[in-house]
């Protein structure tokens, strides 16, 4: 049945769940406002909120990652099977695009000349001027991986279901908080 994985892990892991189902929804309706202007200025909230919790996520991950690295559980088996070698894949692929998805989101905004303000508390650094051609590489590279991400989620969402169906233990890890 293999270990249960820790509480902080588990909660961080329906955390990040809970913010990419919201990321994904809040960026097509967020998409759907009208742009900025002197009648519509309520654009921003949602676009910071998005933002605020891109970055969270980010962290998130990086504190899986630690917790992935620094785990004192010995390393499984060396002879994996197919089913562990695609779940390895998957979550591989899974922090991989989280990573690059937050990150170019970010760069994209820091380049649009819009501000970020994490939490409305501390300003995140531009990283230059106003550049619309840096933007828009950067605004694709995050769609891009965002439309990769929601494949693999589906793919871990899928795998999720077969296990559950099996009862072979897996899932029951995940909702012991």
């Amino acid at each position: 049945m293999g270990k249960q994985l820790p509480r902080s892990r588990s909660i961080i892991h329906w955390l990040i769940a809970i913010s990419v189902v919201f990321l994904f929804v809040s960026s097509w309706w967020m998409l759907s406002l009208p742009l900025p202007s002197e009648n519509f200025t309520y654009r921003q909230l949602p676009f910071q909120l998005h933002k605020n919790i891109g970055i969270t996520v980010l962290v998130f991950v990086f504190c899986m990652l630690a917790f992935k690295i620094f785990d004192k559980e010995p390393p499984v088996q060396s002879n994996k099977t197919r089913l562990q070698k695609l779940a390895s894949l998957d979550h591989l692929l899974t922090y991989l695009l989280l990573v690059v998805s937050c990150i170019s989101g970010y760069l994209s905004s820091s380049y649009s000349g819009w501000e970020t303000t994490l939490w409305w508390l501390v300003d995140l650094p531009s990283w230059s001027e106003e550049n619309d051609d840096l933007n828009v590489l950067f605004s694709n590279i995050h769609l891009w991986t965002c439309w990769a991400l929601l494949a693999v989620v589906a793919l871990h969402v899928s795998a999720a279901l077969y296990h559950a169906f099996k009862n072979d233990g897996i899932v029951d890890k995940m909702f012991r908080l």
